[in-house]
This record gives structure tokens, C-alpha cells and sequence, in this order.
């Protein structure tokens, strides 16, 4: 994108609503997504830091007036810099605070969404770090109402575990002019900021004020840091900062500017959903609508059905995409028909896995294993029909092959050249003839033996009407030839059934191969979530663990208890995360549905089995 578009904004109904050319946008991005958002009071400089985390000079607008410039929440997509096939997505939302809104509500779901959708926040402000401007943010007091972790309960107050799903967190100063000292010893800027977010103690209500926006940013987000922006330059020159030249503008500022860039480039993760799911462009647009339709409708946006709702939508996605990879692949082998089966069986086994990787890429919460059971199904159907067309492709040559070798034979019937003493013998020999040629131009034919077997049975009319009419032979001999032809025909009977059984094992082989190796992948797939959710789950317990030492230090009794209940929640619910056991259901489920498959695949593609055993034996 060479600049910025609206991604959110409101209509005229006065409700918040997606815009489709951004969703379009997204939707093309196929890689992992770093989202940083910026939020913070109108007219504090937002989108200047938001222009330079894109590399450019002007991008999103500046405002140089009282008015907030930005509406709703624009989008700008750019390669990220230093994360190799990643996109960096930067969110400029809406001045908060602005006097011309009409809805008290809207700052709250502005700031909502910036959470939600991101996997870095920064909030900009001015000035000092002081209790004011603790205050300005009373937005992130009232995530506990606007953002639910679980459907379960609606009422319940599941915020504790908000810090394993949101964003880290920035603030960013700007026009700072003090002295970075507290107590009168310097202090760098994180000590800074958390000096400013120290409870008090008491419990008095003026200090419950106080302490609840501070409880709720250490609470809420997994990591807390600061930046303090001296002015960048003369009063007079703010209104035209984007066309500034570098001179023109305080190094002191440039260098803050630069490292905090830097900082965003390097620890800003990739956006995930709940599990550690990795967010594309594509799911962030799923995201950003299924959020702001819940906004809108007046409900309260939910992550658990949020999670869900992306899974049932990419789960049916990413079966499509596994099979597009697998009918692709065969339609074009299909152009190489008739091959023999060990190299469609090949084929198969390979764009099988193919199309199974190309699911478990895109797929994410399939625990009970239902949409790789309907990519399997699927794919073995569409084996069987290959199969069918590549058996159609093998019986045609095959007849072209005899009925090009045995022209010659059937002028000779036409002109009765056997209908003479010794006849019969000259028939045979020319059938003897046509066979061995046949045999040595399609001896790799799937359908050889059956198409040699049918011929040869048309043929025994002829050959029976022949050996009754050749006069050189006596009745005896005549009665032993009709013996000798028909333990003949038997014996090419068998040669089929027995090439037949020969390649329903072999069919049956390779589909059991293509199982091993979805499970395979199916394991090393939820092997990748449980890390994840590993993870996740560290990350939540460290902060935990931090904000409880700092609790402790404080002497926060009470908190220091409530904290404890938090951790041991967090272990019990980590420990009973049995991806293990999912697994090994899932597993039993496909080696049952593999042989109660196989009898059907067999029947379909070769007959039955059972008939051919007791007719031969």
C-alpha cells in the first residue's frame, strides 16, 4: 500500500462498520501480521509516529488545528522491515476525547477495538506521566465491560485472564520537558512510568479512584514501556512537522523517535488469537468484522467466539485449499493417462500430503479432527475416480492394441481362410501370434489381463465354430483341444483376477501410507499448539508473577492474595490442557474410519474379493 485507507469508520446510522475496500486489501495478505495501533487524545501528534513506523515522512494526516484530524480507524499495510514475510499493519484511530462526538460510547469502543485488533498498543499523550493524565486513559477501566475471554458466563468478570490475549503496551510522551529523576536520582524511562502507575495504599474511595487505572494496566497488558519525546520543534513550525526537513527538526527528537521505532520493529510480536493461532491479513479482516458487527448489534465482543467463529470459517477454508492442491495436481497427471498404478498411487501419496500440509497451514482448532476427516474423505473419493478414469484411459488402448493386431485374423475369418482341413491350428497359431504381441505392448496396462480375458472369450465363438468344422481332426481330438482351450481361458480368468487383487492391495497400501502420514502431520500440528499454548501460558504467568513480586514489595496484602487465586487458576487451567488425549482420539477416529473405509474402496474399485477366493479355490 503506498498509503493509508479507512478501515473503520461510522455511518450514517451512527454505528461503526468495516469498510470492504480495506477488507479486500486484507484479504489478499496471506502472511503473519504485526498490528500496531496508536490511540491516545486528539490533536497529540498519533499519526506522525505512525508515518515514521511506515518509513515515510506523510501518510496518515496531521492535524494542525483544535479539530481531530483522524476519523474511526485508518489502515495502513506495509512490508514489515526487519521480520522477513511479514506484514506490518499500523492502525491510526480517532482522537479520543474529542468534543464534537456525539456518543459517550464511541471513544470506548475506539479504544476497544485498538486493543482487540492489535498485538502492540502505544498511547500517546503530553506533557508528564501524571495523575491527569493516568485519568485521560479511564478507557482501559472499562475494557472489563466491553471485552469478554469466555461466552460461558456474561456476567462474570473474566479479566484476570485478559493478559494472555492482549496487546503489549506503550506510552509514549510527547512535548516532555522534565527531568527524568526520581527522589532525586536519575531514572530511566520504564522506572518512570512505573513510578507513575504506584498504588496507594488504603481504602478510602478518592485512593480507589486513583488505583483503578493503574491495577487495570498492570493487570491487563503482558508488558509495559515507556518513551518520553522532547518537542520536536518551534511552536511555530508544528502545523507544517511532515515537511520538515531533518534539520529542521530536534536531533533529540529524531534520535527518541528512531529508537522507538527500532524498539517496535524488534519486539512487537506477530498478532495470535487464543492458543497462540498466528493471525494473517486475511483472519485480521475476518477479526475487525466480526467484532465491530457485535459492537455494532450492541452486544459485547467476545474472544472465545470470536476464536470460533474464525476457525469454522477457515477450518471450511482450508479444506478447499487442500483439495484445489490435490485435484489440481491430478488433473494434470490425468493428462498423462493411461499410467500405471504405481505411478498414480505415487502421485496420490504425494499430492495427498501436499494437500494436507496446505490444510494444517491454514487450519486452527480443528480438535475433534471433523474437517481433516472431510479433506480425507474427500480426498479418497476423488482417488477412486481417478483411478476409474485412469482403468478407462488403460482398457481403451488396450482394445486399440488388439484390435489392431488382430485385424489381419479377423479378414481371414471373413474370407472362411479357416474353414479348410487344419484350420484350427492355423487359428490357434495366429491367435498364439496376437497374444504374444498384445502381452509385449501392454504388458504395464492396469487393464491388460482383463481386456486379453475378454478377448480371448469373443474369440473362443470363432475358435469353437472352427475346430467343428476342421475335418483333419477325429472327434477324440477335437474333444481334448475344447479341454485344452477352455483350462486356457481359465488360466487367463485367473492371470486378471489375480493382476486385479495385485492392484487393490496396492491401491489399499498407498491410502494407508497417505493415513500415516496425516496423522503425521496432524500430531506435529497440535504438537506446534500445545507449544503455543505453552507459551501463552508463561507469558501470562510471568507478568503474573512480576506484578505480584511488585505487590508484595508494596506490601498489597489483599491484592497479593487475589493475585496468588489468579496464578493457581492459571496452573490448573494449563494443566488441564490435554491436547494429548485429543490426539489420541482423533487418531483412533481415523484408523476406524480407515477400515471401515477400505472394504467400500475395495468393493468399488475391484470387486469383491470374497467371490474371486471361492471361484478360485
Amino acid at each position: 500500500m503506498d498509503k493509508p485507507v479507512c478501515f473503520i469508520d461510522t455511518g450514517s446510522d451512527g454505528k461503526l462498520r468495516v469498510q470492504q475496500s480495506a477488507l479486500q486489501i486484507l484479504q489478499q495478505i496471506q502472511q503473519p501480521v504485526v498490528v500496531v495501533a496508536v490511540v491516545g487524545l486528539y490533536r497529540t501528534g498519533k499519526s506522525y509516529l505512525m508515518n515514521r513506523l511506515a518509513g515515510k515522512q506523510s501518510g496518515f494526516a496531521l492535524g494542525s488545528t483544535i479539530e481531530s484530524k483522524t476519523k474511526g480507524i485508518w489502515m495502513w499495510c506495509v512490508s514489515h522491515p526487519t521480520k522477513a514475510g511479514t506484514t506490518l499493519v499500523l492502525l491510526d484511530t480517532e482522537g479520543l476525547g474529542d468534543v464534537d462526538k456525539g456518543d459517550p460510547k464511541h471513544d470506548t469502543n475506539i479504544f476497544s477495538l485498538a486493543v482487540l485488533l492489535s498485538s502492540t498498543l502505544v498511547y500517546n499523550s503530553r506533557g508528564t506521566i501524571d495523575n491527569k493524565a493516568v485519568m485521560d486513559l479511564q478507557y482501559v477501566t472499562e475494557l472489563s465491560e466491553c471485552i469478554k475471554v469466555k461466552s460461558s458466563d456474561e456476567d462474570a468478570d473474566d479479566s484476570s485472564e485478559f493478559v494472555k490475549f492482549f496487546p503489549s503496551f506503550i506510552w509514549a510522551v510527547r512535548d516532555f520537558t522534565l527531568e527524568l529523576k526520581i527522589d532525586g536520582k536519575d531514572a530511566t524511562e520504564d522506572e518512570y512510568l512505573e513510578f507513575a502507575l504506584k498504588l496507594k495504599h488504603g481504602n478510602l474511595k478518592i485512593l480507589q479512584i486513583y488505583n483503578f487505572p493503574r491495577d487495570c494496566i498492570q493487570k491487563f497488558f503482558p508488558s509495559r514501556k515507556c518513551f518520553t519525546f522532547p518537542f520536536p520543534t518551534a511552536p511555530e513550525n508544528m502545523s507544517c512537522l511532515e515537511s520538515l526537513n531533518s534539520a529542521d527538526i530536534s536531533s533529540e527528537f529524531l534520535k527518541v523517535t528512531d529508537h522507538f521505532c527500532q524498539f517496535v520493529f524488534h519486539d512487537s510480536c506477530v498478532k495470535r488469537l487464543k492458543d497462540g493461532y498466528t493471525v494473517t491479513g486475511r483472519v485480521l479482516g475476518h477479526l475487525a468484522k466480526t467484532y465491530v458487527d457485535t459492537i455494532s448489534s450492541g452486544a459485547v465482543p467476545c474472544l472465545e467466539n470470536a476464536v470460533i467463529a474464525m476457525a469454522t470459517i477457515e477450518n471450511e477454508a482450508a479444506v478447499k485449499e487442500g483439495l484445489q492442491v490435490y485435484q489440481s495436481g491430478m488433473e494434470k497427471l490425468k493428462d498423462s493417462f493411461p499410467l500405471e498404478l504405481k505411478d498414480v498411487s505415487s502421485e496420490h501419496q504425494h499430492l495427498s500430503s501436499t494437500a494436507t500440509q496446505a490444510f494444517m497451514k491454514r487450519s486452527f482448532r480443528d480438535t475433534d479432527g471433523k474437517n481433516l476427516k472431510s479433506l480425507e474423505e474427500n480426498i479418497i473419493k476423488l482417488f477412486g475416480e481417478y483411478l476409474c478414469q485412469n482403468e478407462q484411459a488403460s482398457k481403451k488402448r488396450c482394445e486399440e492394441i488388439l484390435s489392431s493386431l488382430s485385424a489381419p485374423m479377423m479378414e481371414k475369418l471373413k474370407q472362411g481362410f479357416y474353414t479348410k482341413p487344419g484350420g484350427y491350428d492355423l487359428f490357434c497359431k495366429d491367435l498364439e501370434d496376437i497374444e504374444k504381441k498384445y502381452n509385449s505392448q501392454a504388458n504395464k496396462e492396469v487393464k491388460a489381463e482383463e481386456v486379453l480375458e475378454e478377448f480371448l472369450k469373443q474369440k473362443s465363438v470363432d475358435s469353437n465354430a472352427i475346430l467343428q468344422a476342421d475335418k483333419k481332426l477325429t472327434e477324440k481330438e477335437k474333444k481334448i483341444k475344447k479341454e485344452k482351450e477352455k483350462a486356457a481361458l481359465l488360466e487367463q480368468e485367473i492371470k486378471a483376477r489375480d493382476k486385479k487383487q495385485r492392484q487393490l492391495e496396492e491401491k489399499m497400501e498407498a491410502e494407508r501410507q497417505s493415513n500415516e502420514e496425516r496423522m503425521r502431520q496432524m500430531k506435529e500440528k497440535m504438537d506446534e499448539e500445545m507449544k503455543l499454548q505453552r507459551e501463552e501460558a508463561e507469558r501470562a504467568m510471568d507478568s503474573k508473577l512480576r506484578e505480584q513480586a511488585d505487590l508484595l514489595e508494596r506490601s498489597f496484602k489483599e491484592k497479593v492474595d487475589r493475585m496468588r487465586q489468579e496464578i493457581e487458576e492459571f496452573k490448573r487451567q494449563n494443566a488441564e490442557s490435554n491436547r494429548a488425549g485429543e490426539f489420541a482420539a482423533i487418531l483412533e477416529n481415523s484408523n476406524r474410519r480407515h477400515e471401515e473405509f477400505m472394504p467400500q474402496f475395495s468393493l468399488g474399485m475391484g470387486g469383491s474379493i470374497l467371490k474371486y477366493r471361492y471361484f478360485r479355490y
